[in-house]
């Protein structure tokens, strides 16, 4: 039986890679570039972003540096009007919190993450959240999962990490945790053969934790 899990965050327990894509792709298109989401997909699967192809296009840091303040902003305005829930998430936080002890491990920053859970409901399940800058090195290094089991005071093995992304995924292999992959629209395409389970929703977590078979 697992006793902790350690949450990502976007496109786990809110839908917002679409719109973190959508901002980019906005902030490169002010100044004539256009964003390939393929591209994007594979640069972020390793770690990268949206200013990769814009270095790649010759783009200065000058530039870029801007621009991402712009993409910053038009993300935070995507963040309090779009409709990021993802259905049923709340209520299988609830089943869960009756089995296992759960946080976050998020590479948002905390001010996005404070703008998206001013009015949600999962936090309280939570027993920490780790955003961005509590870590040094971003995923897939394994560190943003190790600080989590270290918070947790947990092991590896009573520990199951739930992501939606293969630059999550290596992580959280590299951390020598076990992975389900929950279904997402926008990351379908990556490569999920090092995941220990794959999911279509998170209700699905209480068997695995149970170790129902």
């Amino acid at each position: 039986m697992k006793k902790y899990i350690l949450f990502d965050h976007d496109g786990v327990l809110v839908d917002t890679e679409f719109w973190y894509y959508k901002a980019g792709e906005r902030a490169l298109v002010d100044i004539g570039l256009t964003l390939d989401k393929d591209q994007y997909l594979r640069d972020m699967s390793q770690g990268l972003g949206t200013w990769a192809q814009a270095r790649a296009a010759g783009i200065d840091e000058q530039t870029i540096s801007r621009r991402r303040k712009v993409r910053n902003d038009y993300y935070q305005e995507y963040l309090r009007t779009e409709a990021i829930e993802i259905e049923g998430v709340v209520d299988a936080l609830a089943e869960l919190s009756k089995y296992v002890r759960m946080a976050i491990v998020t590479t948002a920053k905390r001010v996005d993450f404070e703008i998206i859970h001013e009015k949600r409901q999962v936090r309280q399940f939570m027993d920490f959240v780790l955003v961005r800058e509590d870590y040094k090195l971003t995923k897939p290094h394994p560190e943003p999962y190790l600080t989590g089991l270290m918070r947790l005071g947990a092991t590896k093995e009573e520990t199951l990490v739930v992501e939606d992304s293969s630059r999550g995924l290596n992580s959280a292999v590299a951390a020598g945790i076990d992975c389900a992959i929950v279904y997402n629209d926008f990351t379908k395409a990556q490569d999920f053969s090092r995941a220990s389970y794959r999911i279509e929703t998170l209700i699905e977590l209480k068997d695995i934790v149970l170790n129902v078979t």
